[in-house]
């Protein structure tokens, strides 16, 4: 089962349709970790110990972030980019069907942006 982190700049529409459609599925937010207002580095560094895929809007910092991770050999166990132009309810769409068919090894030190 994928587990999931919504940074802080993730539309909190798409978190509670997440949580609306599926109840049970494994996602937290930044601020309910104690990372709010945290830099984009101590936020994936987080969720490489936790083993939880990053949604994020930030097109600018996280992916290039999440590629330093993993050139340093550092855990990375993925980030869903998400552009803010994409209907909320595609991005539910997608990443329930990534939570619901693949694997968290699938995801390992990729940046996957959406749509899928």
């Amino acid at each position: 089962m994928l587990r999931f982190l919504a940074d802080e700049n993730l539309k909190g529409a798409i978190t509670r349709g997440l949580l609306r459609r599926e109840p049970d599925l494994d996602l937290v937010r930044v601020q309910d970790v104690g990372l709010s207002g945290a830099d984009d580095p101590d936020v994936l560094a987080w969720a490489g110990r936790s083993g939880r895929i990053v949604l994020t809007h930030d097109l600018a910092t996280i992916p290039d972030f999440a590629q330093d991770r993993v050139a340093a050999g550092q855990a990375m166990p993925g980030v869903f980019v998400v552009p803010r132009r994409l209907a909320v309810r595609q991005v539910i769409e997608d990443v329930l069907f990534l939570a619901a068919e693949t694997t968290p090894e699938e995801w390992t030190d990729v940046v996957l942006y959406l749509p899928l």
